[in-house]
């Protein structure tokens, strides 16, 4: 088993050349597993912000004026360069986030290689409308890239998040200044360092450092076009009030509170494999994740049995283990708080099933490490702030419906609005319950089943616009209607 990096002084990178924060200042970067620092990033502010902004804004006319398939074949080069160092990547991204160097290595790397190979191809494939009257006129639309586009990714999947976004962006013909989570750094600037070999300078900028007032100063900078972020509500609606100021375009993936909505005809023991993966993987740290399980009265003891068993079953480990299935939260005090969620759900009525603490068995190495047993809840009531507010971490609260139309009251019944999971084998309720949802994406027997070409967001809170597919290109572009007479 390898051991964790130390001393690590990461830089920010700013037209393909590696720099420290202009003042100097850096941020610890710690090991949630063990709670120690591994290293630094650097905090950077204003200047640096304008920096990155200035050098995209040089090298965009001549990125934005290739085609889509000298872009593509720059991105694809830059997938090949990241799958070629893989291993090293997945270890980095284990370290720094806490999670088991076994899901970095078979989930988030992939499919981060795989999020930039999409967009590489959707850059020589993107079109737009034209409209013909006979004799009398021709409309077309052209799409031309916004410019200069901010993205501010998470750290819950810091590679797969940031690829996300930068792939639509620089396949739409979009430079990018991105800021990751300074709670998660490190393979975003292994990323930096891959991509000056590959593409132009200035064309993909990393900036690292805090909300404030790194993210802040990147939002609001006069010359970024278009902002996309992943994160909290709270930050999101902050983001979207600052750009509505500036008439900015915004992409917002925030918060979800999802719904696992289990009927009486459903394959329990396929609901009682799928529903733990749902609640805990990535120790729950996925907006994705199915946090609510809601259960039919006739299947209602089954499913529960199945899903505290799988709960036992997953034992938190040392992630940089490849046996290790279960990691570290991102940090102590996100730790703390999903246990106070706990402690007061447990106040307002709740009954923990299984879980419910600090594990008290760990490897030497992280036993200083910030880790939370998979807990399972019942006896909430709706109005409690763990049924109504995003824990982010693993646990998950069950409850009891006796028909459609409550299952749709409960599912529904929370400012969130992301993704839903419906486990039925009546195809007419499969239809009728995705549609009554009030959710952006709903998944029929399966839960995180995901075509990059579908549509990716939420409603109510949990946020604006979409991703994915045609979606994400259509964002970064702006549509110009150009009308011409045909008429004699």
């Amino acid at each position: 088993m390898a051991n964790a990096p130390r001393n690590t002084i990461l830089t920010n990178w700013i037209a393909n050349r590696p720099m420290p924060a202009t003042g100097g200042g850096t941020i610890p970067n710690i090991d949630p597993a063990t709670g120690e620092a591994i290293g630094s990033v650097p905090d950077s502010g204003p200047a640096d912000v304008g920096a990155a902004v200035q050098a995209a804004t040089g090298a965009f006319g001549a990125w934005a004026s290739l085609n889509g398939e000298d872009r593509g074949a720059m991105l694809h080069a830059l997938a090949d360069a990241v799958e070629a160092d893989l291993d090293a990547i997945a270890h980095a991204e284990s370290v720094d986030s806490g999670k088991p160097i076994s899901v970095a290595r078979t989930i988030d790397i992939p499919r981060s290689v795989r999020n930039l190979r999409f967009f590489a191809a959707a850059a020589s494939q993107f079109a737009s409308e034209s409209h013909v009257v006979p004799g009398s006129m021709l409309g077309y639309t052209l799409r031309r890239p916004k410019g200069v586009v901010g993205a501010i990714s998470p750290w819950n999947l810091p590679l797969y998040l940031l690829t996300w976004k930068i792939a639509p962006a620089l396949a739409a013909g979009c430079t990018v200044v991105a800021k990751p989570s300074e709670l998660t750094p490190t393979t975003a600037s292994m990323l930096a360092e891959k991509a000056a070999g590959v593409l132009p300078p200035g064309v993909l900028n990393i900036v690292h450092g805090r909300g404030e007032p790194a993210g802040a100063s990147l939002v609001t900078h006069p010359g970024v076009a278009a902002i996309t972020f992943t994160g909290s509500t709270k930050v999101g609606r902050w983001i979207g009030e600052a750009c509505g100021r500036d008439l900015k375009p915004c992409s917002l993936e925030l918060g979800g509170k999802n719904p696992f909505i289990v009927f009486d005809d459903a394959d329990v023991e396929k609901v009682g494999r799928e529903v733990v993966r749902a609640a805990f993987s990535n120790q729950g740290q996925i907006c994705l994740c199915g946090s609510r399980v809601l259960v039919q009265a006739g299947v209602y003891e089954a499913v529960v049995a199945r899903l505290i068993e799988g709960a036992k079953g997953m034992i938190p480990g040392d992630p940089l283990d490849p046996a290790t299935r279960f990691g570290a939260l991102i940090g102590h005090d996100h730790r703390d708080k999903v246990a106070r969620y706990v402690e007061r759900a447990v106040a307002d009525g709740a009954r923990v099933l299984v879980g419910g603490g600090v594990p008290d068995r760990l490897p030497e190495r992280v036993r200083g490490g910030a880790y939370y047993l998979p807990t399972v809840l019942n006896g909430v009531r709706q109005d409690c702030a763990i049924v109504q507010e995003e824990v982010f971490g693993p646990v998950c609260t069950v409850q009891r419906f006796e028909d459609e139309h409550q299952a749709l009251e409960l599912a529904n019944g929370t400012p969130y609005g992301l993704a839903a999971s419906v486990w039925t084998n009546d195809l007419s309720r499969a239809h009728r319950v995705s549609a009554a949802l009030q959710a952006g994406i709903v998944w029929v027997n399966c839960w995180m089943l995901r075509d990059l070409r579908t549509p990716f967001g939420g409603v109510k809170q949990s946020g604006v616009g979409r991703e994915g597919g045609w979606e994400a290109m259509r964002f970064f572009t702006e549509p110009k209607s150009v009308t011409i007479n045909t008429g004699a």
